[in-house]
């Protein structure tokens, strides 16, 4: 089940988590003392970057009638979406560019390519999920209040259909984005502020049909014009890169916060929290995948998921080397470091939402032990000496050597019980 005791589950005392935090701390203030012209024209050239991508994928689809062109506009175009949303949206938003004081790169003005309205998820994301990250019944990003990704959600016949859900929310991510931060559950049951609701309601709707209006109908119009293009041919190829785009943004999503090792935690562990422990959940509930400089780009370096949601608002441009610092520090307090290929986290969510299908008597691993579900409850067996290992005595003994002795305990020889009539 989820953890309702970080400290005892990662295995360090409040000095320990004191000294954890001053040391994260510390990295914040060298990257803010050190963020200036370089930064800035990483995410300027970006946005140039990713402009030009845009006007090239449009040229494609509007110059040619070539098959293999239309491929090409529409790939380009969701490439430019997908570039666009991660790395310079989703960020933008976040305030990492507000202290360059560009009103055109800042939290309060940027509006995304996406059927979701701004400022709604903002406060949806920035809010709610990064402060109370992966805290069961306040961050509605553990399932979207579609899937079942946990087995603290209780199982439901509905949930058979967690692998088709999953795949029609990938492919219409953007909407379930926007649809989100409007909460209609609590709208139709009364329990939301209806006068607040009704004008998030009315700007999801404007938001929405501005986007539609210049997907399927103002560009494919405008490229119609053009002896070598059709309505339906931008209409089609709009309607791909959206696609496109929305399974991509899933995907990396799904990757930071779904895979093994990427912990839950019960609200009552909200209680009394201090900086250092929201350190350690932010370090305990995310995970990260391997990437290079291309896939760090189109992953809006969420890549680096840990680091993000340790420091939602600096540049993303310098999470690679926040990530190098990072990890050492892990090692030092004896703390798992979630991370793999892409497509091993992804591999992984989608085997979890496979396994969550179906109801806990069919599942092999114990709610409290388990590949997508642990607590501090898995260290019940061991005594308090279980967990020593001689060849780490002379280092700071925390969660990894805790579960390496759990592991140990899993594997030791059974002592075979005979019959009384054979004793």
């Amino acid at each position: 089940m989820a953890i309702t005791d970080v400290p005892a589950f990662a295995h360090l005392t409040n000095p320990d988590i004191e000294c954890l935090a001053v040391e994260l701390d510390a990295i914040r203030l060298d990257i803010e003392e050190s963020r200036g012209g370089r930064d800035a024209h990483y995410i300027r050239r970006t946005i140039a970057a990713q402009r030009g991508l845009e006007v090239a994928g449009r040229v494609l689809l509007t110059v040619s009638s070539h098959r293999s062109a239309w491929w090409a506009g529409t790939a380009t175009l969701g490439v430019a979406k997908i570039i666009e949303n991660m790395e310079i949206g989703h960020n933008v938003m976040h305030g990492q560019w507000d202290w360059m004081n560009d009103p055109e790169i800042h939290s309060s003005t940027w509006e995304w390519d996406m059927s979701a309205v701004s400022k709604h998820w903002q406060l949806t994301h920035n809010v709610m999920h990064h402060k109370y990250t992966n805290i069961l019944g306040i961050d509605d990003d553990v399932g979207y209040g579609v899937l079942r990704v946990t087995r603290d959600q209780r199982w439901s016949p509905l949930h058979l259909g967690n692998l088709f859900v999953n795949a029609v929310l990938a492919v219409g991510f953007e909407w379930g984005i926007g649809l989100q931060s409007l909460e209609l559950e609590k709208f139709f049951k009364g329990q939301s502020n209806r006068k607040i609701a009704l004008v998030q309601i009315r700007e999801f709707l404007i938001k929405a049909g501005r986007q539609v209006f210049k997907d399927y109908v103002a560009f494919p119009a405008l490229t119609s014009l053009s002896p070598a293009a059709t309505y339906n041919s931008t209409f089609s190829a709009n309607a791909i890169a959206n696609v496109i785009r929305n399974v991509w943004a899933n995907a990396v999503i799904f990757c930071g916060h779904f895979p093994d090792g990427a912990e839950k935690f019960a609200e009552t562990d909200m209680a009394d929290e201090h900086r250092g422990q929201w350190y350690l959940r932010q370090l305990l509930g995310a995970a990260n995948f391997n990437a290079g400089p291309a896939l760090r780009l189109m992953s809006g370096n969420l890549c680096y998921q840990i680091e993000h949601h340790l420091y939602p608002d600096l540049p993303s441009n310098r999470l690679h080397e926040i990530a190098i610092r990072v990890n050492e520090i892990c090692d030092k307090y004896d703390l798992p470091y979630t991370t793999g290929s892409f497509l091993m986290q992804y591999a992984k969510t989608w085997r979890t939402i496979a396994k969550l299908s179906l109801p806990d008597k069919y599942l092999r691993a114990t709610p409290d032990d388990a590949p997508e579900t642990r607590s501090e409850r898995m260290f019940g067996q061991l005594g308090p000496d279980s967990a020593d290992d001689p060849a780490s005595a002379a280092h700071r003994q925390g969660l990894k050597t805790a579960i390496r002795a759990v592991r140990q305990w899993e594997r030791r020889p059974r002592t075979r019980r005979w019959p009384r009539c054979l004793r």
